[in-house]
């Protein structure tokens, strides 16, 4: 896949300082599983170029690459460039500064598989999807994959934006697609990456920020050119730790903060919406129902039979615990919900020092289409008979 800039990228030091909280609670067993971040992004938005100098420059961490449909545009991936005469061949290739590299023309468990065999060599995998690809069902397969869930987990999805395209591919309409693959990287990102920031001007590129912010407000958001970004950016991001309550309380925030600042029109189909609450759930089985007939049956419970479906991208929450999972123990707990396309997870998680003992607050996180909010407020407190509020 070829990249627009001949320059080589260069990464900011490991140790530079960012505002993304650790997680508190990762167990001893989770340290021993091997962190995979998906790397993904439009055509050209710069992703192929970072996860080369990745695999090139000097750095103390053992990085597994897998690199997805790339082109003839440099010396490494001409040298693993292995698909002949129609046939797909996979080739492990272990660089000097410790890494290893794979190339595929797909992105499925088998190579990951494959991968685990050399464990020991390495600390995190990044996989870089297609340009074309939608990372969610990608997702899917590490996140919840019984077979290599107890090697590997899901740390997170970074998606590198075109800064001078990125608005045109997401506004792109196509025949039989309810939400293009632009939108959808963007939707799903639990960090974003806009690239070539040198091509657009100052009052651009704060017009671009909001109109992703829109769109996905609870994502971290860098901007750069050249794919020049921290390491640690794209890892150890723990997105997908259902026990981790903590970072779920920061993101809210940045919804919250994001809702209160910027009243613009959303200029796409895509939103974010926040409900919040501080009543207790009676049983937790009330607002699986709920949740349910969302992602599976696509609709909002209680509405008309005819309205749009609904496609939730991702679902994330932190609830506190209802009177059937309530204990008395006196522990700082909290249910934690995570969840992307059809698939979520709920699982007690920690609260740390920033949750109050007495607070009892509650919230849901839906990035989607057609999430009405009128719709989505009616459906919820008919349904649980909860007062609320939404963002």
């Amino acid at each position: 896949m070829s990249e627009d800039f001949e320059e080589i990228p260069y990464l900011v030091p490991a140790d530079t300082p960012t505002q993304i909280p650790v997680s508190p609670c990762s167990t001893e067993e989770q340290h021993k599983k091997i962190p995979v971040t998906i790397v993904t992004g439009f055509l050209g938005s710069g992703k192929t170029t970072l996860l080369n100098y990745i695999l090139t420059e000097k750095h103390d961490k053992k990085i597994a690459v897998i690199l997805n449909e790339f082109g003839e545009s440099s010396d490494i991936e001409k040298s693993l460039s292995v698909n002949q005469d129609g046939n797909l061949y996979e080739e492990w290739l272990e660089l000097r500064n410790g890494c290893l590299c794979c190339s595929t023309k797909d992105v499925g468990v088998k190579a990951i598989e494959n991968l685990m065999e050399k464990k020991g060599k390495f600390d995190y995998i990044l996989l870089e999807t297609s340009g074309l690809a939608d990372p969610g069902p990608i997702a899917s397969m590490f996140w919840l994959d019984d077979g290599l869930g107890s090697e590997i987990y899901l740390d997170g999805i970074v998606t590198l934006v075109d800064a001078k395209h990125i608005t045109e591919y997401m506004s792109e309409k196509k025949e039989n697609v309810m939400i293009n693959e632009a939108l959808k990287q963007v939707a799903i990102a639990d960090r974003l990456v806009i690239n070539k920031k040198d091509l657009l001007n100052e009052s651009e590129l704060d017009k671009l920020k909001e109109d992703l912010a829109s769109i996905n407000s609870v994502a971290d958001m860098i901007v750069t050119e050249r794919s020049k970004i921290p390491l640690d950016y794209v890892l150890d991001i723990n997105a997908y730790d259902v026990k981790n309550a903590d970072a779920l309380v920061y993101q809210t925030e940045k919804i919250q903060d994001h809702g209160s600042s910027h009243a613009h029109q959303i200029s796409h189909d895509i939103r974010t919406i926040c409900i919040q609450f501080d009543q207790q759930l009676d049983s937790i089985e009330s607002l699986e129902n709920w949740i349910q007939e969302l992602l599976w049956e696509k609709k909002i419970s209680g509405t008309d039979d005819d309205q749009e479906p609904v496609t939730v991208l991702r679902l994330k929450g932190i609830l506190y615990p209802p009177k059937d999972k309530l204990e008395t123990n006196g522990q700082r707990k909290r249910m934690v919900i995570q969840g992307v396309q059809d698939l979520y997870d709920i699982q007690e998680g920690f609260a740390g020092e920033d949750i109050s003992q007495d607070n009892t607050s509650s919230k849901i996180v839906l990035i989607g289409k057609n999430l009405h909010k009128d719709k989505i407020s009616a459906s919820f407190e008919n349904t649980l008979g909860i007062t609320h509020k939404i963002i």
